[in-house]
């Protein structure tokens, strides 16, 4: 295992999830077919699924790591971080709730009609823009000072936690097979370029 194995699982994790969004924006932009058969239930089912996905797994697996491991680490090490990082955990914090508000949305635009479909694409752009720039700080703030200034010791326990995360968009890690059959999901039911569907 390589001194800084955990920084590789982050940017792996994260390379995961930002493909979750860009494929949740395209589908999002395409929108669902009105002629096709099936095509609104499915459309919808996907969205719903990429949801889940993108709450369920950074919110299991991901964010509590950063939190209690890595952050508190680099804020100690680095203190000018500590802005960055304050930032951060407010993000943590406020991603679960903005992800049940787009389910909801979305659930919106599927029962109530088009007159909700704007609100929700309205949300779900923004957010996708929020959860960027969230990863996009954390590689350029948080892990260089990560890897300039922790010790033999801090880096035995990240690597040690991270090492156990299990993204089924990562084939070099354990597999969990929960997240697995969501994947497979989203991937059997979007339509190309997202995913193999009809």
């Amino acid at each position: 295992m390589s001194h800084h194995e955990a920084m590789r699982v982050i940017r792996d994790e994260h390379a995961s999830l930002a493909a979750m969004l860009r494929s949740l924006k395209q589908m999002v932009q395409r929108g669902p077919d009105p002629d096709g058969k099936g095509e609104h239930d499915r459309f919808f089912d996907v969205l719903r699924a990429m949801l889940f996905y993108i709450d369920e797994f950074p919110e299991t697996q991901h964010h509590p790591k950063e939190s209690a491991l890595l952050f508190p680490r680099v804020a100690k090490a680095a203190p000018h971080t500590m802005a960055v990082i304050d930032q951060l955990e407010r993000d943590h914090h406020q991603g679960e709730n903005r992800v049940r508000d787009l389910m909801h949305l979305l659930m919106a635009w599927e029962y109530m009609g088009d007159t909700r479909r704007e609100a929700f694409e309205v949300a779900v752009m923004a957010y996708i823009e929020f959860y960027l720039e969230h990863m996009r700080l954390e590689e350029t703030v948080v892990m260089p000072e990560a890897e300039k200034h922790l010790t033999d010791a801090d880096w035995h326990a990240l690597n040690a936690a991270f090492a156990t995360n299990q993204d089924p968009l990562n084939s070099r890690m354990p597999r969990n097979p929960q997240f697995d059959r969501l994947f497979t999901r989203i991937v059997m039911l979007a339509p190309s370029p997202v995913g193999l569907g009809d």
